[in-house]
């Protein structure tokens, strides 16, 4: 494989990458995706028991990335699972499927990024999609990615929509990836086929292409520098089986390798922050403020009950949601706040106990608090330096403090009435402002989310434009989670896989 040449190389066959390679190999072009992980041949990638996805977190198909200690956290770390596998974290994630709001992407149109609003976009994630209902003004059909409604949802989870519905949200068929994304609630919809299989990027963009000539997969190999003469990318330099190893593109270099690691390679490649730089002796290629800047995570924490009853085992680690405002907000801002709810006791050790429970799980959907990624060392075999800074701005501890009250009004509900055996956690006696607080920082986690660390727009931070091309090199583009300038309210997962289609749009049409 040492210096062949290819059209286009895409780095990191996650959420888009494996898009991104499915369109270009299919209009013509020889591809070279590189992944960092194994394939996903075993049997746990296509099973869609919790029990599978669940073994695959802190596995060798993870890439364990831990936090700094975090002040807004009680000086705690938290691990961050990243799926190291042909299908990135789609492979091992939760298989939501949630757009995130139309005003997210309306917003991001807003700072200049033109082609991106939802008008726009709606288009593109309805290309991807094979929606088992068909195809509706929102909805697609025909595309590689199952996405199917929940079935069989349990009766505490239908509670919990009627419950919703007693504090005048909606409820009865609402979908949040329709027309209005909030203050309705609603059961999951899912990346899983209609037979109940794992709908991965992989599954659905790479398996179909994976004996086509043009299309080269090389797995379990570490891509360390993006190779750039005279400001142009024009290869890449990897280490495969303890060698390193060169490969040329004739056309572009794209990188998918997900908000720690595309900011990473970049700067390992020259091109960044000049302080990072120098504190590691790379060599400046061409400096930009903003890569490894700007990162946002979601955060979430359970509010657990016990239960009168007993609780069938959901198919899906949250059964059903919510989304809403903690607060009043400008109309163009999207919801701040998100729940996961489900027949589990998805709360810190201490407050479980023995036989059936359930959670509610309020997400901080819209954090204002902004953190890092950064350099651990010149060596690409490292993991970056993640620092997220969660919860150091108070709005966000205000906001997992609204939805613990909320998880409370709604357990209090006449529809949850005889599924309520007491509150778990944060427990009764929980009450001020203070102790809420200090529950919030003490135990919540992160959903796993992280964008924005090589953002996409047009001022001096930004670091790709538009057409996701990196400022100030030629031939060379970025497109997952990291182009985010601002997270999408929910799960981050389908955005990313839209942003690959969209990147394989402004390729094919010379953009």
């Amino acid at each position: 494989m040492d210096n062949q040449i290819f059209d286009y190389i895409i780095v990191g066959a996650g959420s888009a990458g494996c898009v991104v390679a499915n369109r270009l190999v299919n209009s013509g072009y020889k591809v070279l995706l590189m992944e960092a992980g194994k394939t996903d041949e075993a049997p746990t990638f296509s099973n869609t028991d919790i029990g599978s996805m669940v073994s695959t977190w802190g596995s060798e198909y993870d890439w364990k990335y831990q936090t700094e200690a975090g002040a807004g956290i009680n000086g705690r770390t938290i691990d961050i699972a990243q799926g190291k596998v042909s299908g990135g974290g789609t492979s091992i994630n939760a298989m939501m499927y949630i757009r995130g709001s139309k005003k997210d992407f309306d917003l991001w149109a807003s700072f200049g990024n033109k082609g991106w609003s939802y008008e726009e976009v709606l288009p593109i994630f309805k290309r991807s999609e094979n929606f088992e209902k068909g195809e509706t003004q929102y909805h697609g059909a025909g595309g590689p990615l199952s996405v199917i409604e929940y079935r069989n949802p349990s009766e505490v989870s239908k509670a919990f929509i009627e419950a919703a519905k007693e504090l005048n949200f909606e409820g009865d068929g609402f979908d949040c990836n329709a027309a209005v994304h909030e203050n309705g609630a609603f059961f999951y919809q899912s990346t899983r086929t209609t037979d109940n299989k794992r709908c991965s990027t992989s599954f659905a963009f790479i398996r179909p292409v994976l004996t086509n000539p043009n299309f080269t997969l090389i797995s379990n190999a570490t891509v360390s520098k993006v190779l750039i003469e005279n400001k142009k990318a024009v290869g890449i330099a990897y280490i495969e089986n303890g060698e390193q190893k060169i490969a040329h593109s004739t056309k572009e270099i794209v990188l998918s390798a997900g908000a720690f690691a595309s900011p990473k390679l970049l700067m390992l490649s020259g091109v960044g922050p000049v302080e990072e730089l120098a504190k590691h002796a790379i060599d400046l290629v061409h400096e930009l403020p903003g890569v490894g800047q700007n990162l946002q995570d979601h955060m979430l924490l359970g509010v657990g009950f016990k239960s009168k009853v007993d609780l069938g085992f959901p198919s899906l680690l949250s059964e059903a949601g919510l989304f809403t405002y903690t607060k009043a907000l400008p109309e163009a801002e999207s919801p701040n706040l998100q729940f996961f709810f489900g027949p589990v006791q998805f709360i810190e050790p201490q407050y479980k106990v023995d036989g059936p429970g359930f959670t509610f799980a309020p997400i901080l959907a819209r954090p204002i608090s902004r953190g890092t990624v950064t350099l651990r060392s010149a060596n690409a075999l490292d993991n970056a330096v993640v620092q997220p800074n969660y919860l150091t701005a108070q709005e966000d501890v205000d906001v997992l403090v609204a939805g613990i009250e909320l998880a409370r009004q709604l357990a209090g509900t006449a529809a949850m009435a005889r599924f309520n055996g007491g509150e778990l956690a944060p427990g009764e006696q929980v009450k001020s402002k203070e102790a809420l607080e200090d529950y919030v920082r003490s135990v919540s986690s992160t959903v796993w989310h992280p964008v924005g660390t090589c953002k996409m727009g047009i001022d001096n931070m930004a670091v790709v434009n538009p057409e996701l091309k990196v400022y100030g090199i030629e031939g060379l583009r970025v497109a997952d989670a990291s182009i985010m300038p601002t997270i999408t309210s929910g799960n981050t997962n389908a955005a990313t896989i839209m942003i690959g289609e969209k990147l394989a749009d402004l390729i094919l049409n010379n953009s």
